[in-house]
């Protein structure tokens, strides 16, 4: 039984499908020395034709890699951190996103955006923290946020495959994580997962926050039978899978690593009491409203949600009604 970590999921990702289909291609800052860790031993493998380090103007690169896709292409665009993101929000949503939309399906844009360390990393403070996975979300681009190494290697797999465009969030927080991996294959854009089956309360948990929902559920066994569900896909997301959970236990917490105002968590819990009866009020655990991530590392900390704020949210619900 091999064991992988999610990083090297990402890497054999790539070269997967690099070699199954020729039109895939990568580009990227510093990709070829692999900065990210992400991209190692592929310009030897695949060839700088198909391994472009590319200039520092995020806005050309991802326009390029539009007209690469228009032209038949299958870019992979790896962008350093994800703040670069506001960058070329406008090149993401305003052009290859709607392409295929304003021309009835005449063109595709198969596009694929990684972001291996989304989130926070210690000491890279307010610029480079960010996890704007709702904003693309919000607008309907496919997003994805793996929490696994299985699912890191599938999910970019569904990605490259897609012939829309995909943004994909790697959380710094998963990164280094390592499992025992038995067969890797593609898992599909759009299916969330029950990753604990439980009875009293359903916790939808985002990327890395899936493993300390995890625990947090098992230390909470004595007291309560919690159940974890991992969207996987937040657009389009599997409101199926997580009403038929909700449906069963009657309680839902969210934790999401991403600002409460307009957040996926808030989203979430809309939709779910559009469509089920709770029996108790839904809470949600996230970054404050506005927050930016502060440099010092225990202020850093303090604004990211927890493992003490989930188990209070948990025990809040299924104290309530």
């Amino acid at each position: 039984m091999p064991r992988l970590s999610y990083r090297r999921a990402l890497t054999r990702a790539l070269a997967d499908e690099m070699t199954r289909d020729e039109s895939v291609v990568v580009l990227g800052e510093d990709i070829r020395v692999a900065a990210a860790n992400v991209t190692t031993g592929l310009l030897k493998k695949f060839g700088p034709e198909r391994v472009r380090d590319t200039p520092l103007s995020e806005q050309a690169f991802t326009s390029f890699a539009t007209g690469a896709a228009l032209a038949g292409a299958r870019p992979v665009v790896e962008f350093q951190i994800p703040s670069l993101l506001f960058l070329v929000f406008e090149q993401i949503v305003n052009h290859a996103h709607k392409f295929p939309l304003m021309t009835g399906g005449q063109c595709a844009v198969p596009v694929t955006y990684v972001v291996p360390g989304s989130g926070s990393r210690t000491g890279w403070a307010g610029q480079h923290s960010d996890h704007p996975y709702a904003l693309f979300a919000h607008v309907g681009v496919t997003t994805v946020v793996p929490a696994t190494p299985a699912d890191a290697y599938g999910l970019l797999v569904s990605a490259i495959r897609c012939d829309d465009p995909v943004v994909v969030f790697a959380p710094a927080g998963a990164l280094d994580l390592r499992a025992d991996v038995t067969d890797l294959t593609p898992v599909p854009l759009g299916r969330g997962i029950v990753r604990r089956p439980g009875a009293d309360v359903t916790v939808v948990a985002v990327g890395h926050l899936v493993h300390d929902a995890l625990a947090v559920a098992e230390e909470l066994a004595g007291q309560a039978s919690v159940e974890v569900f991992d969207p996987r896909t937040l657009y389009p997301f599997d409101w199926d899978g997580l009403v038929e959970s909700v449906s069963r236990t009657g309680r839902l917490v969210v934790v999401d690593d991403g600002n409460r105002s307009c957040g996926i968590a808030g989203e979430i819990i809309a939709t779910v009491v559009e469509r089920v009866r709770l029996a108790a009020p839904p809470r949600r655990v996230t970054r404050p409203d506005g927050a930016v991530l502060p440099f010092a590392p225990a202020l850093d900390r303090a604004v990211q949600p927890g493992r003490d704020q989930l188990t209070a949210a948990i025990q809040l619900t299924l104290k309530d009604g």
